[in-house]
C-alpha cells in the first residue's frame, strides 16, 4: 500500500554556537519538528534560497559584533525580503526592549531571551506558525470567494482546490463558444455550474435554458427540444418554440444527455454542427446560434461502445470535458456549504440566526455524503426544522437515520481517510475536547495536534 508520509515542519536555526544549535535540535525534534542549522546570516540566506521552512529562530549577535544587534536586524531585513510572510523569532542573551522592539518593527514575529524556557520556545513557535498558517488560509478563501462567489445567493461555492481548479478552466473556456461536457455523480452541483459558465460568457444577457433529458417522456423529447406546430400530433393545439428556440443567442444546458434516444440523436448532432433544425411537423427550417452545455452521471465511452450512444455526437459535446468532483473531494466546500444552507432554510421557515454546534461541524466533516450537495441541502433544511435553538447539535442532522448503508466501511477507505475520519468521529463524541480525544485514541496531545494539521482539521472545530 502507497503510504504518503506528511513531512515535519522545519525550522531553520541561526546562531554561531553550535551547542546552541544542538539544544535546539533535541528540543525541536522532542516536539516533532525537523530543523536546518545555520551558524552564520551567510549560510541563513543560503538555505532559505534552497529549501521552505515554517519559522526562523535567529540569534541577534554573531562572531564580528557580539552586542550591538546589528547583524541579527540585518538578517532579518533580509529574510524579510527573500521570504515574505515566513515567522521570523528573534532570539539573544544581550536582550534589551530597545533591540526587541526594533527587531519586531523590522518584521520579527516574537522574542525570546537566552538563556530560554523550553515551554516558552515551543509556544512562540507553535503561535507563530499557526498564526501564518490561519493567515496563508484566510488569503486563500478570499481569493477564492473572489473567484467563484460572484452571487452569494446562489449557493455556489468552490474554495476547496479540486472546485477552485475547475472553476478556472471554466473560466478559460466560457469565453468561447466550445460545448462543454460536464461529468459527474448526482447532486453535484451541475447545473448550478451550468448556469455560471453562461454568466462568465459573453452570452450573459442572453437566455440560459436548461432542459432535465432524463425527466422527460420519450414521445416529448423531440417537442421538447425543436418545438412543434399546431397540428403535429394530438394535443398540439398551437404552434410552440423548443429549447433550442427558446435559447436563441444565449446557452441551452442538456442535463442527463446520456438518455436522449439513439433515434433523436442524429437531428441533435445536426443541430450543434449546423445551427439548423425544423420545428416537429413543419418543413420550414430554422437557423439558431446556441451555445451547448451538457451534463450527465453515465459513461458516455461505454454507452458510445455498446452502441446507445452516438461517437460523433459524443465528440460534438466533450470539446472541454469537466469533472465535477463529489462533495467528499470538497472538505474545504462542507461547512461553507452547509452554513449558506441552513441560513437559506432558516430564512424559509422563520428560524433566522441559526448556526452549528463545533460537534455538529464535525460530524458534517465526517460524514461522505452520498448524495453529494443535494443531500447537504436536505440535511440542513431539516436540521432548520428540527433544533430546539438557535443552534444545530448533531442529532439535529440525524445523518445516520436510515442511511447506515452509506456510512464509509473502514476496509473501503485508504489509510489516510480511515485515519481523518476516526479522528473526525472522535472529536465528535467528546464534543472536541481535544485531551479526552487524545486519550481514546492512545496518542499524546502534541501527535494529536500534528495528525489534526495533517488532514486540515482545523482547532476552531475543537474545544481545547
Amino acid at each position: 500500500m502507497d503510504k504518503t508520509v506528511e513531512p515535519a515542519p522545519c525550522i531553520l536555526v541561526v546562531d554561531d554556537q553550535a551547542a546552541v544549535r544542538d539544544a535546539l535540535r533535541l528540543l525541536l525534534k522532542s516536539a516533532g519538528y525537523a530543523m536546518v542549522g545555520a551558524d552564520s546570516p551567510e549560510a541563513a540566506i543560503g538555505h532559505l534560497r534552497g529549501q521552505s521552512f515554517a519559522a526562523a529562530v535567529v540569534d541577534m549577535n554573531f562572531r564580528t559584533d557580539t552586542t550591538s544587534g546589528l547583524e541579527g536586524l540585518g538578517l532579518i531585513d533580509a529574510i524579510v525580503q527573500d521570504a515574505p510572510g515566513l515567522p521570523v523569532i528573534a532570539m539573544t542573551a544581550w536582550a534589551s526592549i530597545d533591540l526587541a522592539v526594533e527587531a519586531m518593527r523590522r518584521g520579527a514575529a516574537d522574542f525570546i531571551e537566552k538563556p530560554w524556557q523550553n515551554a516558552r520556545v515551543l509556544a512562540v513557535l507553535q503561535s507563530c506558525i499557526e498564526l501564518r498558517r490561519t493567515r496563508r488560509e484566510a488569503d486563500r478563501l478570499s481569493a477564492a470567494q473572489a473567484l467563484a462567489l460572484e452571487d452569494a445567493d446562489s449557493g455556489f461555492i468552490a474554495i476547496s482546490g479540486a472546485m477552485r481548479a475547475l472553476v478556472e478552466d471554466l473560466r478559460r473556456i466560457a469565453g468561447s463558444d466550445a460545448g462543454i461536457l460536464l461529468l459527474g455523480e448526482n447532486g453535484t452541483g451541475k447545473s448550478l455550474i451550468a448556469s455560471h459558465v453562461h454568466r462568465w460568457s459573453p452570452r450573459r444577457d442572453k437566455p440560459f435554458v436548461k432542459i432535465d433529458i432524463g425527466a422527460l417522456p420519450p414521445t416529448l423529447f423531440e417537442s421538447e427540444l425543436f418545438g412543434h406546430v399546431r397540428g403535429a400530433f394530438t394535443d398540439a393545439r398551437k404552434d410552440r418554440a423548443g429549447r433550442f428556440e427558446v435559447a436563441d443567442g444565449g446557452t441551452l444546458f442538456l442535463d442527463e444527455i446520456g438518455n436522449l434516444p439513439t433515434e433523436l440523436q442524429p437531428k441533435l448532432l445536426r443541430t450543434l454542427e449546423s445551427g439548423e433544425f425544423e420545428r416537429l411537423g413543419a418543413s420550414r427550417t430554422q437557423r439558431v446560434d446556441v451555445r451547448v452545455v451538457a451534463a450527465t452521471n453515465a459513461d458516455l465511452a461505454s454507452e458510445v461502445a455498446a452502441g446507445r450512444f452516438r461517437r460523433d455526437l459524443l465528440y460534438r459535446l466533450n470539446t472541454f470535458v469537466a469533472r465535477v468532483p463529489p462533495l467528499r473531494e470538497r472538505e474545504e466546500d462542507v461547512l461553507p456549504l452547509a452554513r449558506f444552507y441552513l441560513s437559506h432554510a432558516g430564512k424559509r421557515y422563520q428560524r433566522n440566526g441559526l448556526s452549528l454546534t463545533a460537534a455538529a461541524e464535525a460530524e458534517l466533516r465526517a460524514y461522505r455524503w452520498p448524495g453529494n450537495v443535494r443531500e447537504l441541502a436536505h440535511v440542513m433544511e431539516r436540521a432548520a426544522l428540527l433544533s430546539q435553538g438557535s443552534e444545530v447539535a448533531p442529532t439535529d442532522l440525524r445523518l445516520h437515520d436510515g442511511m447506515t448503508a452509506n456510512a464509509p466501511k473502514l476496509d473501503a477507505l485508504s489509510l489516510k481517510d480511515a485515519e481523518a475520519m476516526l479522528l473526525r468521529q472522535a472529536i465528535s463524541q467528546h464534543h472536541g475536547h481535544l485531551q479526552r480525544v487524545a486519550r481514546q485514541l492512545g496518542i499524546s496531545r502534541q501527535s494529536l495536534y500534528r495528525r489534526m494539521e495533517k488532514h486540515g482539521i482545523r482547532h476552531d472545530e475543537a474545544v481545547d
